[in-house]
């Protein structure tokens, strides 16, 4: 017999009936839904789930843009004690049969944004996969291997000798959420193939493709920052609510606000933040996608309170609202959350400017951890009397960036690698991952450092308040002179010069230091990159760059000698970046190596 004291994410349900009875809770589209007429159609899905044989632990796929059916599905999916894997929408074909394979679903739920969802899955000779979901169409029949949400609803009318009443998982899990997929094995291996994508509907084809895929496995895979294969995270119920009681503590999420999604539901951070606020019980408005003009109409129509952003989001916000005057400042948004890498102090105090009453937050997260760890409060109005006496708090420092305290249920520790105060930063507690998924939620593969400690894969320290500091990946570490380099060190310090719009730094084969330091720069348009490094440019102030000028530039900001890049090299094109944005070093330092390589052959 379940145990209904075990935490659960459909417990909201009983709550989310209750409210905005005359109010929307969600608003979608031209959809617009009160808290009970949500929640029935939520238990109108999960009782078709039931009809058609679905239950605890199995796995439901489901790729497709932000929605309000989303939301009922995530829930439904859950009701039964089922496990939903979401799968990004702008996969490629490879990558999302990939991810299929991984997860092996009993269903596939799909609307027009999934190129997998396109095809005919049943001539692709998916065994384990028993029914093919359209979100949106009201195209088939109930007794074909094809339906859609509304089919699925219409059948539970006739299941009414049914027991409805939540279920877990084996070990709780609820959600298998992919960390960042960077499959160049996979593509390289599939670009081998020739073949078009139709031919993916003949088996011998897909046959062909999963032989690939096998032999490339190991071969330059990464996903969240290391080897191998795709990963799915395992995250419970446990998890997502001890997450979302952070969050509603610390942004301070509540009933009153109007909650902008702005992040896809295929991300960690897009769906921790929605279990929070549906558990508050505040309004969603909901858009298939983000684009920036787009959300700043939703902001100013529906009077947006809270919102989430990664910088790139940020920075769209800001240029779009430059050019329209309606835009210059909006005043309904209180409550900011930035995730996905630390703004700049540029781009912190434009944001500010644009929305003046917003308390803006940053949180430090992984997907292993079910999103944030630590969160710290850029701004806040409240602490001041005007913006002028309110200053965005600075967190770049020449040894790391400054990511805030830990959240109530997290605990941190460093692990040391030497001597210094610097070392692997572990985390343990209900918020970490059950495991990798191995086909079945039983098999999990561990990432931990013992049976308690999760890896992040970050190198940094805690200081004397309490206050995590980033300074690195564990990857990324460069071996230099018998000392350790961490780009992200390196790149903090570059990235201040006011010419600098990008940097990567990377570590290259050297015989007498190991590994060289070399930093790849991207300069803005009204600067110049000369190859002499004359001090007289310097005096004069010009808008000049060079290689000696900004290893000065480096000493004056203290940053050790043997951290200073021996090399600069400037990068006239986008850095290569994962379907998630983060950028691949891997591929970066392939490319400076072979430069430096031609060049010293040419000499």
């Amino acid at each position: 017999m379940a145990n209904y004291s075990h935490p659960h994410i459909c417990h909201c349900l009983s709550s989310l009936a209750t409210l905005r009875r005359h109010s929307p809770l969600t608003l979608s589209g031209d959809r617009r839904r009160t808290g009970p007429e949500f929640v029935d159609s939520v238990l109108r899905l999960a009782r078709g789930l039931l009809g058609l044989g679905i239950g605890s632990g199995d796995v439901v796929a489901v790729a497709a843009f932000n929605s309000d059916l989303y939301l009922e599905w995530l829930l439904a999916i859950a009701f039964v004690g089922g496990i939903v894997a979401p799968l990004n929408y702008r996969w490629s074909f490879e990558e999302a049969l990939y991810a299929v394979e991984a997860v092996r679903p009993v269903m596939l739920v799909t609307d027009e944004s999934c190129n997998i969802g396109s095809l005919n899955l049943q001539n692709l000779d998916l065994p384990f996969l028993k029914w093919h979901v359209s979100l949106y169409s009201s195209a088939s029949d109930f007794l074909t291997n094809s339906l859609t949400t509304e089919t699925i609803k219409e059948h539970s009318q006739s299941l009414n000798d049914l027991s409805l009443d939540y279920s877990w998982a084996p070990e709780g899990a609820v959600l298998i959420c992919f960390t960042s997929v960077r499959l160049e094995g996979i593509t390289d291996a599939l670009n081998s193939i020739k073949f078009d994508k139709k031919w993916l509907l003949c088996f011998k084809h897909v046959k062909l493709v999963r032989d690939k895929l096998t032999l490339t496995r190991g071969k330059g895979f990464s996903s969240g920052g290391t080897t191998g294969r795709p990963k799915g995270v395992t995250i419970t119920h446990s998890a997502l609510i001890i997450q979302s009681m952070a969050k509603i503590a610390i942004v301070g999420y509540s009933e009153d606000d109007v909650y902008l999604h702005t992040a896809p539901l295929c991300h960690i951070g897009g769906l921790s933040s929605a279990i929070s606020t549906l558990l508050i019980g505040a309004c969603h408005v909901i858009l298939p996608k983000f684009e920036a003009k787009s959300a700043l109409e939703a902001i100013q129509h529906y009077n947006v309170t809270s919102l989430i952003t990664v910088p790139a989001m940020m920075a769209d916000l800001i240029s779009t609202a430059r050019g329209n005057a309606t835009w210059k400042e909006i005043e309904s948004v209180k409550k900011i959350l930035n995730g996905g890498g630390g703004l700049s102090v540029e781009l912190t105090k434009e944001a500010i400017k644009l929305f003046p009453r917003a308390k803006l937050l940053s949180a430090y997260g992984m997907t292993e951890a079910c999103s944030s760890l630590t969160f710290m409060t850029l701004y806040d109005r409240t602490l001041g009397t005007s913006m002028e006496q309110t200053k965005p708090i600075s967190v770049h420092e020449p040894r790391g960036i400054c990511v805030g305290k830990p959240a109530p249920h997290v605990e941190l520790k460093i692990c040391l690698d030497d001597s210094s105060s610097v070392g692997r930063i572990l985390t343990r507690g209900q918020h970490v991952m059950l495991g990798y998924w191995e086909h079945t939620p039983l098999k999990m593969a561990s990432n931990s450092i013992n049976q308690n400690w999760l890896d992040t894969g970050d190198i940094g320290y805690i200081d004397g308040h309490g206050n995590l500091w980033l300074v690195g990946r564990t990857k990324g570490r460069i071996k230099t002179g018998g000392e350790n380099v961490y780009p992200e060190e390196v790149e903090t310090v570059l990235s201040q010069h006011p010419g600098v719009v990008g940097v990567v730094t990377v570590g290259i084969p050297d015989a007498r230091l190991t590994e060289m330091v070399v930093a790849c720069i991207q300069i803005r348009r009204d600067w110049q990159w000369s190859s002499r490094s004359s001090e007289h440019l310097i005096a004069k102030q010009k808008k000049i760059m060079s290689q000696a000028i900004l290893q000065r530039f480096c000493k004056d900001k203290n940053l050790a000698r043997f951290k200073v890049p021996k090399k600069f090299i400037l990068w006239n094109k986008p850095f290569p970046l994962t379907t998630s944005g983060k950028i691949i070093r891997e591929r970066v330092q392939q490319e400076v190596a072979s430069q430096l390589q031609s060049l010293h052959s040419n000499l």
